[in-house]
């Protein structure tokens, strides 16, 4: 029997969290799965796993801006929600690209692209996030293509 689909995974983890009574895992999880059935409406497909870890990565990326905001209120309790939340959709999305890995495509990008001004930004963006998809933070990539264009002028 081959493995069972993200979706199905999802099923599975939303049945036990209900069982186990774990309400802030199990809301994380309804909301991941609402997401996913949102998104296949749009697409009117059923989603593979690349595109159920995009939905993933969009809903931490939620969660993430989240927390930058409850802790800027001082909402402490806010936080360990959000914080929980993100905890239980994380198997679920991409895994995060190391420092070297990044660093490597972004050379990657200058070196296939051979942008040398800020005028090149967009193509070494598109050229990055398309490779990079769903695995970093954008604004961390912009300011690193940044950085490295205004040094090269």
């Amino acid at each position: 029997m081959s493995d069972p689909t993200l979706k199905e995974r999802l099923a599975t983890e939303i049945t036990g969290a209900l069982r186990a009574g774990e309400k802030i895992r199990l809301g994380a999880l309804r909301m991941l799965s609402a997401a996913v059935t949102n998104r296949e409406k749009e697409l009117r497909h059923d989603l593979s796993d690349d595109e159920f870890r995009d939905v993933a990565a969009k809903e931490m990326k939620k969660r993430a801006e989240s927390i930058e905001a409850f802790e800027g209120a001082g909402r402490e309790a806010l936080v360990e929600k959000e914080r929980a939340e993100r905890e239980a959709i994380a198997p679920y999305a991409p895994e995060p690209m190391s420092d070297a890995d990044l660093d490597a495509l972004v050379d990657e990008a200058f070196a296939a692209t051979g942008a040398t001004s800020e005028k090149e930004f967009g193509a070494v963006m598109g050229f990055l996030m398309g490779k990079a998809k769903g695995r970093v933070d954008g604004k961390v990539v912009q300011d690193m293509v940044r950085a490295r264009l205004d040094g090269s002028t």
